[in-house]
This record gives structure tokens, C-alpha cells and sequence, in this order.
């Protein structure tokens, strides 16, 4: 990338591990696209949030997903601006958009994994997390 990519704010950190997950299988769907607009909506961490951010967070996402080490690069910027207190967050959240389309493939599923390992979120605590997340997008 030939520009400076832009440093994040903890709420846009959130939003681009978010966006992140939703791209992973280079198809995002509009329920995960929903669930993203939803989750910054209604959840007080986004209180402050600037909504209109989140079009240029994705971008940054998408331009780093382009380059040959821009998944490294995405994770540096993200592990720069979220506190360590929000890693779990971040992971509950990036779950809840995995399977917020009802699916979760292969690509997600690894990009999970990648987040996961990269804010050192326990294995345990992502088991929790993970079921939390099929509990709350179940269907019938």
C-alpha cells in the first residue's frame, strides 16, 4: 500500500475484526453486514461511536486484505489500538458475525482461529464465547 494506513480507534478495532470475519470468505453477506450495524447500534462500547466510521474502516480492511502481509498488518493495527481488557470482545463479537448468516465456513472459521490466537483470547474462554454465539443465532 503505497498510503499510510490510518490508526484505529478501540471502537474501530472492534469494527474491523468484525468486518474482518464477514470478508474472510470474500462474500459478505447482508446478514453479517446487518449484524455489524446492529451490534454498533446497540451495544454501549459503540455509545461514542461515530457510525459513519465503519465505511472507512471497511476500506482499510479491504485495502489490507490486497497486500501480501495485510492480514499481519490488520492484526498489528488492531492489537495497537484495543486494549488488552477488550480482546474478548472483540473475539465475542467477531463470532456473533460468523454466524449471524446461519453458516460459518471454512474461511471464517480459520480467520476465528486467527483472531483468537492473535488477542490471546483463552481456549477456554472462546469455547464459551463460541456457544454463546450458536445459543444466540439459533434456528428452528
Amino acid at each position: 500500500m503505497t498510503t499510510e494506513t490510518p490508526s484505529l480507534s478501540p471502537q474501530d478495532a472492534l469494527v474491523a475484526v468484525m468486518v474482518a470475519v464477514s470478508a474472510s470468505d470474500e462474500n459478505l453477506r447482508t446478514s453479517e453486514l446487518v449484524a455489524i450495524q446492529r451490534i454498533v447500534n446497540h451495544l454501549p462500547i459503540f455509545a461514542e461511536y461515530d457510525a459513519d466510521r465503519i465505511r472507512n474502516v471497511a476500506q482499510t480492511v479491504f485495502d489490507l486484505f490486497e497486500e501480501e502481509e495485510g492480514l499481519d498488518a490488520l492484526f498489528g493495527l488492531v492489537r495497537e489500538a484495543l486494549p488488552e481488557t477488550l480482546s474478548e470482545t472483540a473475539y465475542a463479537l467477531a463470532c456473533d458475525v460468523a454466524a449471524a448468516d446461519g453458516t460459518i465456513g471454512q474461511a471464517e472459521l480459520r480467520m476465528l482461529e486467527e483472531v483468537r490466537h492473535e488477542l490471546k483470547v483463552p481456549r477456554l474462554h472462546a469455547a464459551a464465547i463460541e456457544q454463546g454465539a450458536r445459543a444466540r443465532h439459533q434456528r428452528l
